[in-house]
């Protein structure tokens, strides 16, 4: 059965803060005619700045993954980038006013509710996909990182996590043909742990980050005053670590939503193969710096098959 291209019904735009620089963003995503692809558009560096959403542009993966060409640099796009790719959104133009794409609650669910909302229209044009002719698999031996793509013929996930963590333990995620992308993978929210946030900070990152866009785990037990004088410095009334060992007794969407979130940044790194897969992937302490690594491999087999046919 043919298999056609697809891109948005309507204009959507967005207003938030980056997760990093704390920057005001605001942010169109609209329709795109077929075999355009997926681009962003700096709108404060001119009309003609413009950088495909393509892994050979990816420049650090450091909490993020940042495309760059030239002056144009887009960061934190993996959240949005799953959204098109788990709706199976192929064409799209993507205007923006900053650097960074706007963190909203740390999900992909805000942009996934607008664009069912504003529906998905089917192309003409036929929707090609790319099988690896082999297995590839990458190990990150300082990391413990795992990340393996076998030939299928569907698209599969299957992640486990495990970071030495009592409030996490090991937490395994799936999306398969079955899984509704929209309720189950795209309201997982970003996470970090407690001890990494004041050094975040300190390194000029985070500066957009609050209680309602992450999950942070609190591993073990902290004085009040350590937690008052965070509290200060991300400018909230108060932080409290609830039983469960996150701060300010938050509500997980998912008992596994650590792991789900991984799972949606997985997608948004390999929407940037610039084709959608037919493989199965296997991961194991994924990150951006390992899927996009991989994301890699997969493009340059990509470019080696469209030159030999």
């Amino acid at each position: 059965m043919r298999d056609n291209q697809h891109t948005l019904k309507k204009k959507h735009i967005f207003s938030g803060k980056g997760l990093h620089s704390g920057k005001s963003v605001r942010m169109s995503v609209e329709p795109a005619p077929e075999n355009f692809g997926i681009k962003f558009r700096r709108t404060d560096l001119g009309g003609h700045a413009i950088i495909d959403a393509c892994v050979d542009y990816v420049t650090t993966t450091s909490r993020g993954t940042t495309l760059e060409n030239g002056e144009v640099k887009i960061s934190t796009l993996e959240h949005l980038m799953a959204s098109l790719y788990g709706l199976h959104i192929d064409n799209a133009l993507i205007s923006i006013d900053s650097q960074e794409v706007p963190i909203l609650d740390g999900s992909a669910l805000p942009y996934v509710t607008e664009f069912i909302s504003g529906g998905i229209v089917e192309q003409q044009a036929e929707r090609h996909y790319f099988t690896p002719e082999s297995k590839i698999l990458y190990r990150d031996p300082k990391s413990g990182s795992e990340l393996v793509v076998m030939p299928d013929d569907e698209f599969n996930i299957d992640l486990m996590i495990d970071f030495n963590s009592k409030v996490l333990g090991n937490q395994y995620a799936r999306l398969t043909p079955a899984t509704d992308f929209a309720s189950e993978i795209a309201p997982c929210r970003t996470f970090v742990f407690f001890h990494e946030l004041e050094p975040l900070f300190r390194n000029n990152l985070i500066k957009g980050g609050d209680l309602d866009n992450a999950i942070v785990i609190v591993e073990h037990h902290v004085d009040q005053k350590e937690l008052d004088r965070l509290a200060e410095l991300f400018n909230v009334q108060t932080l409290e670590r609830a039983p469960e060992g996150y701060l300010n007794h938050l509500q997980l969407r998912f008992c596994n939503e650590c792991a789900r979130h991984k799972l949606l940044d997985i997608m948004g790194d390999f929407s940037l193969i610039g084709m959608p897969l037919k493989a199965r992937v296997i991961g194991y302490k994924t990150g951006h710096g390992i899927n996009t690594g991989v994301a890699r491999v997969i493009r340059e087999e990509i470019k080696k098959s469209i030159k030999t046919n």
